[in-house]
């Protein structure tokens, strides 16, 4: 049961391209977002569609193939883990900061 402490799956579509960047120390690192979404009808019987949006991160080799195989509006399957972050912006703001880090991903389509 160990491997399901911090489990994460998502299917949904690309909402940019990928960001690629090689590190100083020989690592990789890729950023994207992908989008989800629910639809469901209200206690008014209306349809709503719930799009929720997931920071996504990948390092090394897995970086390296996110950038080659992963396009804008593309649907793609993923799994990883959960982490939270926080950063100072550039105004010096604390930010808090969710993303999935990747460990395989499948291009649907």
């Amino acid at each position: 049961m160990n491997n399901l402490r911090n489990k994460v799956q998502l299917i949904g579509n690309l909402g940019r391209e990928v960001e690629f960047k090689e590190l100083g120390d020989g690592n990789a690192i890729a950023r994207v977002t992908i989008a989800t979404k629910d639809i469901y009808k209200n206690a008014a019987g209306e349809r709503v569609v719930d799009v929720q949006w997931h920071n996504l991160i990948g390092w090394g080799r897995v970086a390296e193939i996110m950038a080659v195989m992963l396009r804008k509006g593309r649907e793609v399957a993923v799994q990883g883990k959960l982490t939270h972050r926080t950063f100072e912006d550039k105004d010096g703001q604390k930010r808090n900061i969710s993303e999935v880090v990747v460990s395989e991903f499948i291009p649907l389509n």
